[in-house]
């Protein structure tokens, strides 16, 4: 699957412009794709293109170029952090220095410098690089068997582990790729983002783009300003990440403290200078989105949590709101590991005898209704999508099935002249990860019982459509929640099989997690998809890349074990914050509830069973919205994603609170104001400076990575770097 296919049935030559008048419609300003600017964006191949791709993809395709070469691939297999960066600049040096030599393997013969570096070339590298940071998930498994087990989970058992549920993913995005991938509508923003920096960068390299020059200009002092002011929130002065003025003005009231902290508090008017805590979601989110989520923020984080913390309410103060781990009746930590034993066949059960002593497993009021919020996401999902969605789904199948390929767009006829991936090959990806899983499953080495496996990979395909949906669109990315955990806790009480929580996680992974790479796996091919790369190259480079970077993401876990285990773990807290461990104790704390003490026990109590109102709320806030859409089409009640909103209130900020409000803040001045009203500056500099932004954070974190924290080097304590509070809220 990785090697060269030519193209079918196209002349060795660029596309030529179908069926469109050049007419003056389209201000060359308002368009990236500076070459061609002047097509007739109202013909058929063009109207169903939303402007923004307009504004950012180029509509010209030369399939002589090549894609996947010896030289993409060496440049694949050394980088694996800032390909776009540093791959364009040695693809260009190697283009000059190798050989052209062909290599004589008969049908996979290839040549070692097919002539100047391709665009094509560049975006593959990336491509593959995307596809090598996936599988963390996967990680979690053994992580959380360390942390909170004591256990070793084998190498071995954990690679394949990794791979299967790593691969599963390209299954389960093969379901939903022929609607979101080639539909034109589903723009995925974060993938324009990236299309924009490769035409940039691609652009820059011919001297007749003077737009693409300054772009690619002002992306390098954009990048190198923020890799030097990183510094200063992640390392020298960590105060600046989080500015909490209501602390400095009531320095000794526990009250004020409590409101404005962004660590261990409410974040109320908290400001962050951490671009960690912000993002490019400013201006990859559409505006509506970025409300949605303001809004989820306020409702819990500064309506909810104060109402549960200073009323006393849903056990408030007994157990810690800001935490999410699991308490005894009075507020002392669950003692779960005494309540697990082994029968004669090995199966772990619960000691009814132990928890008659221990009682319920009891969570703060933020964790708490964080299950309600997580459960009425889910079934806001499948709700909404069947009303908003259901017809366009309907007639995409219907139409499918009368004339063959249904998109006849631009984009769509480009790519349609490359051959893409045979139905046998689909079945071969689908069979090897079910075979690895199950072969990892029968070996009970997870701690999950065989049959449930198979239920999992049902409940994760099902999840696939409504999910990609809303991530297609606005770039949202749903957590699957605990939707799954309750379906497993009913399951394996029902047939009294293994309750170790780590089967829990493990059917989790498979029947949830899998999708954060599928949703992955998607962007990646639609931007090969907007850059017009064959579909083969594109998604074999992705299997081949996440094979051999899986071992490195397990190695850098296992090294975070090592080297961080008791502030991971919970035993120490971290000062700076950075070492939480809060997801590892989320799917801990899930695993103790839903799987070891089961959702019978757990929502036969008062105290858990509000919870389950969550399926009502999530049914019936999208028919709301659905109506109101239907009968006020105009007010746009469509853009008001109840999906959405139920799955960021479902957020747990747990003690980081700090970085919503600043960033709706943000998000208001780029998104709202400069898209509305300076939208030629808008499509110029938006994503270009976004890409900039999350390239200089992220290459400022790898150099403290690797000079600091890999030598222990410790910035000494300071004023802007308290020991006590980072953010001075000393009464805290």
């Amino acid at each position: 699957m990785a090697q060269q296919h030519e193209p079918q049935e196209l002349p060795n030559e660029k596309i030529k412009p179908l069926d469109v008048k050049y007419i003056g419609t389209i201000d060359k300003t308002e368009v990236d794709s500076i070459e061609v600017s002047q097509y007739d964006f109202d013909s058929a191949e063009f109207k169903n293109i939303p402007e923004l791709v307009r504004t950012v993809v180029d509509f010209e395709d030369d399939p002589s170029l090549p894609v996947l070469t010896f030289r993409s691939i060496i440049l694949s297999a050394l980088f694996f952090f800032f390909v776009i960066l540093a791959s364009d600049p040695l693809g260009r040096f190697l283009a000059r220095v190798l050989p052209d030599y062909r290599v004589p393997l008969g049908r996979f013969s290839f040549s070692l410098n097919p002539g100047p570096w391709s665009a094509k070339e560049h975006a593959i590298i990336g491509i593959a690089a995307n596809a090598g940071s996936q599988g963390q998930w996967a990680t979690y498994l053994p992580t959380n068997a360390a942390l909170y087990y004591n256990i070793t989970i084998n190498p071995a058992v954990a690679l394949f582990f990794g791979w299967g549920c790593s691969l599963l993913g390209y299954s389960f995005a093969a379901m939903a790729r022929k609607i979101l991938i080639d539909d034109p509508e589903f723009i995925f923003p974060l993938s324009l983002q990236q299309v924009t920096l490769y035409r940039s960068i691609d652009a820059n390299n011919r001297s007749n783009h003077k737009r693409a020059r300054e772009q690619v200009k002002v992306f390098w002092i954009i990048l190198v300003a923020t890799f030097v002011w990183q510094f200063l929130p992640e390392y020298l002065f960590p105060f600046v990440a989080s500015l909490a003025p209501l602390c400095w003005f009531a320095s000794r009231s526990h009250t004020v403290n409590f409101i404005g902290a962004g660590h261990g508090g409410m974040g109320l008017l908290n400001i962050t200078l951490d671009w960690s805590n912000i993002t490019s979601h400013v201006i990859t989110y559409p505006y509506s989105v970025q409300v949605i989520i303001f809004l989820a923020f306020v409702l819990t984080c500064w309506i909810l949590i104060p109402i549960a913390y200073f009323g006393h309410l849903w056990g408030s103060p007994t157990y810690n709101i800001m935490s999410n781990g699991v308490f005894l009746k009075n507020g002392s930590t669950y003692p779960f590991t005494d309540l697990i034993y082994l029968d004669s066949s090995g199966m772990q059960h619960i000691n009814e005898t132990k928890y008659e002593e221990f009682g319920l497993a009891y969570s703060g009021a933020q964790y708490t209704w964080q299950l309600f919020m997580w459960v009425a996401s889910y079934m806001s999902s499948y709700m909404w999508c069947g009303l908003f969605f259901g017809p366009k789904i309907y007639s995409i199948f219907k139409a499918r099935k009368q004339s063959g390929d249904y998109y006849q767009d631009r984009l769509s006829r480009i790519i349609q002249q490359y051959p893409g991936i045979k139905r046998w090959e689909w079945v071969a990806i689908t069979l090897v990860p079910f075979l690895m899983l199950l072969g990892v499953v029968v070996s009970k080495a997870i701690y999950m019982p065989i049959w449930t496996y198979f239920v999992a990979l049902l409940f994760g395909a099902a999840a696939m459509l409504p999910m990609s949906f809303v991530y297609a669109i606005s770039g949202f990315s749903i957590k699957v929640g605990f939707f799954n955990e309750l379906v497993y806790g009913y399951m394996i009480e029902a047939k009294g099989s293994s309750r170790h929580p780590l089967g829990q996680l493990a059917y989790r992974i498979i029947s949830g997690n899998v999708w954060y790479d599928a949703r992955t796996v998607l962007e990646d091919q639609k931007v090969g998809h907007y850059l017009h790369l064959p579909p083969r190259q594109v998604i074999g480079i992705q299997i081949i890349a996440n094979m051999f970077a899986l071992p490195i993401n397990y190695g850098v876990m296992r090294w975070v074990i090592d080297t961080k285990f008791d502030y991971v773990s919970g035993k120490k807290t971290d000062p700076l914050g950075q070492w939480t461990g809060q997801d590892f104790k989320s799917y801990n704390t899930a695993g103790i509830q839903f799987a070891l003490v089961g959702p019978k026990k757990l929502f036969a109590s008062d105290f858990f069973k509000p919870v389950l109102w969550g399926f009502l709320a999530g049914a019936l806030a999208p028919c709301a919205m659905w109506l109101l859409h239907k009968k006020f089409p105009r007010a746009r009640f469509d853009l008001w994603n109840t999906t959405i909103f139920f799955a960021s209130a479902g957020v747990f900020y747990g003690n980081l609170s700090t970085g919503p409000f600043t960033t709706f803040l943000v998000g208001t001045f780029t998104n709202f104001f400069l898209f509305r009203y300076r939208k030629v500056f808008w499509n110029k500099w938006a994503y270009i400076s976004g890409a900039a932004l999350d390239t200089g954070f992220n290459a400022n974190l790898l150099f403290i990575f690797i000079f600091l924290g890999t030598t222990g080097t410790k910035m000494v304590h300071w004023w802007g770097n308290n020991a006590d509070s980072t953010e001075r809220c000393f009464a805290l």
